[in-house]
């Protein structure tokens, strides 16, 4: 055991806010936190997840960075070479919606006002003022992040990789351009990716319309929509080809309303025969499912909406320019007085909304760049075959699934921030490029196209592609591209990649977690990391998700001025067990602070019976162990193991729940409280001497086990002990010890003293039982009488029993005749007995018990008339009557204990 003299007093109060700004800089400005790649230490890597540029604080970044922080953490203790690249993501559309939006407040100008560079300056000067709030925000948290290596997804380097990729991937025929389906934002102005669309539930209406079947005149087809403002782009009307009601229609033609016109009845598997009618009206231009039957069926898409979702069709003047949502409400008026409209309904349906907007999205036909992803197969082995662990497990299914029906990805964005597609047009031939029906590596020979990360040579007869890169398409590379520049092989990447551990939100598993799998397949020739641990969405305590709008989502930053960092990361990771979501519950980070408060206090407790350390140099078998003793330091032995397999699961839950339960309970509730007696003799003697050496040794190895989880306060108590000795190095890089303490011991010998010290305090809850019974808990006059089970209890023992039960005297009779009625207990150490004589006034305590146990009767005859109760026994819902019932059982069980113990007074 390290130790050294300190004389080092702690105030009387422990301040977190203090002890922790004081131990983040001293980390930080030590470069305790940087990863060496010419170490010859095995290695440790972690990549976080890039955090928005604009991102502040949130409770799910604090659940994933703090569990980031616990496995570096752990890594350091392990020896282990560390590197935690931190780094965050440029954002497209959030940064320049946020810009654009200063604009218009500041200068009322739009970025067209400005132009594209003008409008990129401001853009880069926002990210230089604002940008990157959220690390100054994780530093105040305790994340060990190697800050000199932050990388920014539009560095230099990282940008040439971003190039490079795409230019790459063009090539090797990964990359097209072509009109499909995509997710399109109205008020953005660009396409989104499925994880840029939130799902929100809606109160629409479902419009029943009647279209004329044309040679049945006066006999209508119904069809069942949502959207009757598309109905000018509808080709055709789809059934299921096994629908009996339609058969003797496919192949006939309806008549559209307007702009009026005839179009067939199709057959399509698609078409859900029980929703609505049974019939669907095809408009390819405006739902991904019509596209996709459009093309099985080779039908026209005419697209009816503008991008910035107002109608398009000068055929219907009434309809043209209005916004979808007006159009809806003035088609549906339409359709009625042309006796069209069968019957409107209401009707629940989920809506996509732009993340960033907060509009409803449009499904629409666009011009976009697509990937045909790469390493597909290697990528869903890795997986499968777990090459790649997956924790929970149960997500390894949604990633196989998911794999097994990829559509190509959209990664073109209509923006100005980010990534600018390295496509330039010669300028005679753009226009009819950028409205070729396809545009691939084909299309180089021609040479009125380039693809390069530079710009051709004689750049003024080119023009550049307008788009940028989805950002999704800059961090697939994260793992790689944050290590190394293009074309090289850094000693940074040879010694980190692959990363170890990967730590995000399974929301993200798609977009984010299996693209770089594949990236690191097609790229690098290997998987990217070892293990992804899927952390849990953190809802409210009433299981709701949290959002500003319903005022249930605290500020992590007045969490921890409250509560301290310790504080929330220990409160909050004791709430989130591993593969459910987190119901966050505010009392538990109090909690958090209540736990650094005992740690605090315990080691207050240590420093004033003298100088931590000072016996570090006796070795176990020199000491006089008393049971006790060697109870608590087995108990410290088994919470190595039993972090070590929580650890080896990734069950960070567990780790607090063992730690909390070890310091808490078996430390200061019994040990520290069985040790007083011997921590009062005098200075050298033999039993003070040995409970401060199994003090210091359970404090230094509990400071360096809950190290991850409470990193500040456990640096403090570290140093303040004196556990650095001579090293001088802190506890975040001081290797932890995993010796047994008691390895130099007999283990029958450890197992008898467990044993004693188990007989001893479950006969300790006994005695104190007896006394709670009668009222007696704080009487120190209490004496107990011992018949033992066997031999007698050795003094050490008796003095401990004596202690603990709170009393004046255990004495120890085999024959003691004990008066009728006196309270005893059968306990491990053998029948134990209270004489109440001089305690109690038994007349008292006998009224006392009368009134009582009446009451219960009364309480019994209540819940037995109302279970008897035909109305209420059959009536009342099943959990109420079971309720009821376990009522019952509860006064049943306390009569029974009253009737016991007036019985006992005689």
């Amino acid at each position: 055991m390290a130790g050294s003299q300190n004389t080092n007093e702690l105030p009387k109060a422990y301040e977190p806010t203090d002890v922790e700004e004081k131990w983040q800089r001293r980390w930080i400005d030590g470069k305790c936190f940087s990863g060496n790649p010419a170490s010859d230490k095995d290695a440790y890597s972690i990549v976080i997840p890039p955090p928005n540029v604009t991102g502040m604080l949130h409770l799910g970044h604090v659940l994933n960075n703090t569990i980031q922080d616990i496995l570096a953490r752990r890594a350091r203790q392990q020896g282990k070479e560390v590197m935690w690249l931190p780094g965050c993501d440029h954002a497209g559309i959030a940064t320049q919606v946020r810009v654009e939006k200063e604009l218009r407040k500041t200068e009322g100008k739009t970025r067209h006002d400005l132009g594209r560079d003008a409008f990129l300056e401001k853009v880069w000067e926002w990210k230089e003022d604002h940008g990157g709030i959220i690390f100054k925000q994780l530093r105040r948290l305790g994340c060990s992040l190697d800050w000199e290596r932050e990388r920014f997804t539009l560095d230099e380097d990282y940008t040439e990789w971003v190039l490079h990729v795409f230019v790459q991937l063009f090539k090797e025929g990964f990359i097209y351009r072509g009109k499909r389906m995509v997710n399109w934002c109205p008020i953005s102005l660009t396409a989104l990716s499925d994880e840029e669309v939130i799902m929100k539930p809606q109160r629409s209406k479902l419009y029943t319309m009647r279209y004329e079947i044309v040679d049945r005149p006066g006999e209508f087809f119904l069809i069942a929509t949502t959207r009757p403002e598309t109905l000018m782009g509808d080709v055709a009307v789809a059934v299921h080809p096994n629908d009996e009601r339609y058969k003797d229609l496919i192949g006939k033609k309806v008549r559209r309303p307007f702009p009026a016109a005839e179009i067939p009845i199709i057959a399509d598997e698609h078409v859900e025969m029980e929703f609505g009618t049974g019939a669907l009206k095809i408009t390819p231009a405006h739902d991904p499912a019509d596209f996709e039957i459009g093309q099985r069926h080779d039908l026209e898409a005419i697209d009816v909406l503008t991008p910035d979702g107002k109608v398009n069709c000068p055929e219907c003047p009434e309809l043209h320019g209005l916004d979808r949502f007006a159009a809806r409400k003035k088609a549906a008026e339409m359709l009625e007085e042309m006796g069209l409209i069968e019957k409107i309904e209401d009707y629940e349906n989920n809506v996509g909304f732009s993340e960033r907007a907060d509009v409803p999205v449009e499904p629409r036909l666009s011009m976009q760049w697509f990937l045909k992803y790469p390493a597909v197969d290697d990528a869903a082995a890795a997986v499968a075959n777990d090459e790649i662990t997956f924790r929970p497990a149960r997500w390894k299914k949604t990633y196989a699934h998911w794999m097994e029906n990829l559509q190509d990805w959209c990664i073109s964005r209509q923006l100005w921030w980010g990534h600018r597609i390295p496509v330039w047009y010669r300028k005679e031939k753009a226009f009819e490029l950028r409205e070729a029906a396809s545009l691939d590596v084909a299309n180089l020979e021609a040479g009125d196209l380039h693809v390069g990360t530079e710009p051709p040579a004689d750049a003024e007869n080119w023009e550049q592609d307008a788009d940028v890169l989805d950002t999704w398409f800059s961090s697939w590379l994260w793992p790689f591209a944050t290590m190394t520049k293009v074309g090289e092989k850094s000693d940074t990447l040879k010694k980190f990649y692959p990363t170890t551990d990967l730590v995000t939100g399974p929301d993200i598993i798609f977009f984010w977690v299996a693209r770089m799998i594949m990236a690191g397949f097609h790229f690098e020739g290997q998987k990217p990391f070892n293990n992804v641990f899927f952390t849990s969405i953190i809802r409210d305590i009433k299981g709701r998700k949290m959002s500003k709008s319903l005022g249930n989502s605290p500020d992590p930053l007045d969490l921890m001025a409250e509560y301290g960092a310790d504080g929330l990361r220990f409160g909050l990771m004791r709430i989130a067990p591993t593969g459910t979501d987190v119901k966050f519950d505010e009392s538990q980070i109090g909690e958090g602070r209540n736990f650094a408060n005992k740690l605090y206090n315990a080691v207050r407790f240590r420093l004033m019976q003298g100088n931590a350390g000072t016996s570090s140099d006796l070795d176990i078998t020199e000491l006089e162990l008393t049971d006790v003793h060697i109870d608590i330091l087995a108990k410290l032995d088994q919470l190595a193991i039993d972090l070590e397999n929580a650890y080896a699961d990734y069950q960070f839950n567990t780790v607090t729940q063992v730690l909390y339960q070890f310091f808490w309970n078996e430390y200061c509730d019994w040990f520290v409280e069985a040790s007083k007696g011997s921590l009062r003799e005098e200075e050298g003697s033999a039993a003070r001497t040995a409970t401060l050496w199994v003090i210091d040794t359970v404090l230094e190895r509990f400071l360096a086990h809950l190290h991850p989880f409470m990193p500040h306060i456990t640096e403090e108590l570290w140093e303040t002990l004196g556990f650095a000795g001579d090293s001088g190095l802190p506890l975040m890089q001081t290797p932890i010890n995993t010796t047994p303490v008691l390895a130099k011991l007999d283990a029958a010998a450890v197992a008898t003293a467990k044993a004693t010290a188990t007989a001893l305090y479950e006969t300790v809850g006994r005695a104190r039982n007896l006394k709670a019974e009668y009222n007696l808990a704080s009487n120190k006059n209490v004496r107990f009488v011992l018949a033992p089970a066997g031999d007698a209890p050795s003094q050490a023992t008796l003095d401990t029993l004596q202690l603990l039960a709170g009393s004046k005297a255990v004495d120890v009779d085999p024959n003691f005749d004990a008066p009728k009625g006196t309270p005893s207990a059968i306990t491990p150490l053998g029948a134990l007995t209270m004489p109440l004589e001089g305690l109690i006034d038994l007349d008292a305590e006998r009224s006392r018990l009368t009134k009582e146990i009446g009451k219960v009767e009364g309480e019994l005859k209540k819940s037995r008339g109302k279970l008897s109760n035909p109305s209420f026994a059959e009536r009342a819902p099943e959990a109420v009557v079971n309720t009821e019932r376990e009522r019952l059982k509860e006064w049943e069980s306390k009569l029974a204990q009253l009737q016991e113990m007036l019985a006992a007074l005689g």
